[in-house]
């Protein structure tokens, strides 16, 4: 196997949903506030990474379903896609769910719920590694689906005889419920400092639709 190259070219897969609720647990964000490039740029920065490629993974609701986050996500991902982020987005599928309050009433809701994004990411993660197109996966989730995608990255390093390391990056503080990275990949935890810096400026919400 060829050593540990010099220049380590990285390519970022985020899902975007994961990131949102992972941030809004450690920090208390209400809507999703990053700037997905500027996030990555600067965790490669830190690493000693060259940041080669971001892409971009959520689930987004019907325009009837929920107009004012339809067009929120609309305007984020056309954003995104100008400044050369490619962009994966499908339906959110909306499910009854049942809560239980403690007067012994129950509430019924419609949950949005996501289907494929992880599979879509684990796809695109090892078709890229068998394309020697980055030296890192740095997958920005805590989805504990993906763990078996590091796995397959080890043997693709093994058939190509090449270096490659997968690693998870997450928001991380003393608030937050998960603190757990993606098994079997290399953590990297994302302070409250590191994430207000890469804030997006830009809020897609449409006007008068709040938090």
């Amino acid at each position: 196997m060829s050593g540990e190259p010099l220049t380590k070219r990285a390519v970022a897969f985020v899902d975007g949903q994961n990131l949102f609720h992972a941030a809004r647990a450690a920090f208390g964000y209400t809507y999703p506030s990053y700037d997905v490039t500027a996030l990555a740029e600067r965790v490669c920065l830190r690493q000693g990474w060259e940041l080669a490629q971001v892409r971009f993974y959520t689930g987004i609701p019907d325009v009837g379903d929920n107009p004012r986050w339809h067009a929120f996500w609309t305007r984020k991902l056309a954003f995104m896609g100008r400044r050369g982020v490619v962009v994966y987005s499908r339906p959110l599928r909306y499910r009854n769910r049942r809560v239980s309050l403690p007067d012994g009433t129950e509430h019924f809701f419609l949950a949005g719920e996501e289907k494929g994004i992880d599979v879509r990411i684990a796809l695109d993660v090892i078709a890229l590694a068998n394309r020697h197109e980055f030296d890192v996966a740095l997958v920005f989730s805590q989805d504990q689906d993906l763990s078996e995608v590091a796995e397959e990255i080890r043997t693709i390093a093994r058939v190509q005889q090449r270096w490659i390391k997968i690693a998870s990056a997450f928001p991380h503080s003393p608030a937050a419920r998960n603190r757990r990275g993606i098994d079997k990949t290399d953590w990297i935890r994302i302070d409250r400092a590191l994430y207000d810096k890469c804030l997006d400026p830009r809020d897609y919400r449409p006007k008068g639709s709040g938090s």
